[in-house]
């Protein structure tokens, strides 16, 4: 679907890839409504829109609020008139500690945001959709959503449910207007450690990784690309495509890899 004319609804809009999608998305002709918890993030995001702004909404929306999603639609309606697609980049990591020291009020925190928010989004937005021409719903996952990672077990089983569900949507739209595509970043420039309450410990050992990452602002070209062209899966990164390949062909010794990079991260 290309996106020039069109309405999308951003989630996450206020920082890192969010931002970066949606600030691709107005250069390409789209009218963006962008959605964030922080007020302050969006406005940010007007800022660097510049005269593009324009064709800009800004939305201050708890993802994980089920009733406060599920009116959500209606207000897009009223300020744009159509949606025709949808982008869930919204989302947060887990402390970087083992499933036996992680708690459940972390646990439950990262599976509504990451799993549940997109969840809402979609079956929220899903009606609207499907009375479009031609339609989207783009899913991001991440790497950690194929791959085990060890001290993002709950954010990798979470972005895995988002993989599967995602998929299952696809199956189930094929036939209909609405095209479906999950997205699989690996590591991206962003400030996703700050903005999930993170602290990561050792952090200039885990920026010593052989894949460098990747500017968000390339993500985003990326994965704008990807739902133009209808794409069913989006690989975003040179550390994604690995690993995507090695865990196909050899996941146990991947899962040993990864646990390997990961070692500093978790030692004590």
């Amino acid at each position: 679907m290309k996106v020039k004319d069109k309405t999308i609804v951003v989630t996450g809009g206020g920082n890192g890839i969010g931002r970066e999608l949606v600030l691709n998305l107005l250069e390409k002709g789209a009218r963006v409504a962008a959605v964030d918890i922080n007020e302050k993030a969006l406005e940010e995001t007007v800022q660097l829109a510049g005269d593009k702004a324009g064709n800009l909404s800004t939305h201050v929306l708890d993802i994980t609020d089920k009733k406060g999603v599920e009116a959500f639609p209606e207000k897009i309606m009223e300020k744009h008139g159509q949606v025709d697609g949808i982008i869930n980049n919204a989302g947060i990591i887990q402390p970087f500690v083992k499933i036996n020291e992680l708690d459940y009020g972390a646990i439950n925190r990262v599976f509504n945001v990451n799993f549940w928010g997109t969840m809402y989004m979609t079956k929220s937005f899903l009606p609207l959709l499907l009375k479009r021409p031609t339609a989207h719903v783009v899913n991001v996952s991440s790497m950690g959503g194929f791959l085990p990672v060890p001290g993002q077990s709950i954010y990798g089983a979470a972005k895995a449910a988002v993989k599967l569900m995602t998929e299952a949507l696809y199956a189930e739209l094929k036939e209909t207007n609405v095209n479906v595509t999950v997205v699989f970043p690996g590591a991206i420039g962003t400030n996703i450690s700050a903005n999930s309450g993170v602290n990561i410990k050792n952090s200039s050992d885990a920026k010593s990784s052989k894949f460098n990452p990747m500017p968000p602002t390339k993500a985003a070209e990326i994965i704008v690309a990807g739902m133009e062209k209808n794409k069913y899966r989006v690989l975003v990164g040179k550390d994604s495509k690995t690993m995507n390949r090695l865990y196909r062909f050899h996941p146990k010794f991947a899962t040993g890899f990864i646990a390997k990079q990961m070692r500093s991260l978790l030692d004590n």
